[in-house]
């Protein structure tokens, strides 16, 4: 049975990556969040919180893009490992603290300056769906139009929001490159999850003009890594 993926929006581009780098085949489902359809009943069943992304695999249904991910990588890897081996306990606490920051101060502060400085301007919210065909990594086209009725009619953007996602920004991005100064990705001396956790936010983040932020760490071999 083919993988099926139910989704659209950056959580379930975060997926499309992971699959790719994977070499799975699978079927991708659009679900249109500006039509409800996250909240229909029967996609409920599979996701009770009524959100994207969901993996269907022969059956087991999965939900939160993160915990696919990781469930993909364990179960399909081949090649090049994208997680530590359980065993591996230095690898592997450097993994999750690692893939703790990625969450925890990057998603955070990049959906912010999305949220604020073009959700809010633009309809659809181009910057939540960039090119992705055209620039770093070949997904489907994703629906430009899924989240656009949620930030309808929520003012002028609040630039002090902005400025404090900015610097919370560029502080992470500054131990980034210390962190990459001595390994070559962020988990590592090789490339993982953590890695292809960033590839959505910081295209977006590019897309919208703020590629400066990060200073060397887009050029310098991790996050994106080489080649």
């Amino acid at each position: 049975m083919v993988l099926t993926l139910y989704g659209s929006a950056m959580s379930t581009a975060r997926v499309h990556v992971v699959l790719l780098e994977l070499a799975l085949e699978y079927k991708h489902i659009p679900i249109d969040i500006s039509k409800g359809e996250q909240k229909h009943p029967s996609y409920m069943k599979m996701q009770p919180f009524g959100k994207v992304p969901v993996l269907d695999d022969d059956g087991l249904v999965i939900y939160e893009s993160r915990a696919i991910c990781r469930y993909l990588a364990r179960k399909y890897q081949s090649g090049t490992k994208f997680m530590p081996d359980d065993d591996d306990f230095e690898a592997y606490a450097k993994f999750e603290q690692a893939a703790s920051i990625e969450i925890s101060y990057v998603a955070s502060a990049a959906e912010c300056i999305g949220t604020e400085m073009v959700i809010k301007k633009s309809s659809p919210p181009l910057w939540l769906f960039p090119p992705f065909p055209s620039s770093l990594f070949p997904l489907p086209p994703l629906s430009i139009n899924s989240h656009a009725h949620r930030y309808q009619n929520l003012g002028p953007p609040d630039l002090q929001r902005v400025a404090q996602a900015e610097a919370d920004l560029r502080a992470v991005f500054k131990v980034y490159e210390d962190i990459l100064g001595k390994q070559r990705y962020l988990a590592g001396d090789e490339i993982s999850l953590v890695d292809l956790f960033h590839l959505p936010h910081l295209e977006a983040l590019w897309v919208g003009g703020y590629e400066g932020i990060w200073g060397g760490v887009w050029e310098g071999g991790g996050v994106v890594g080489e080649g």
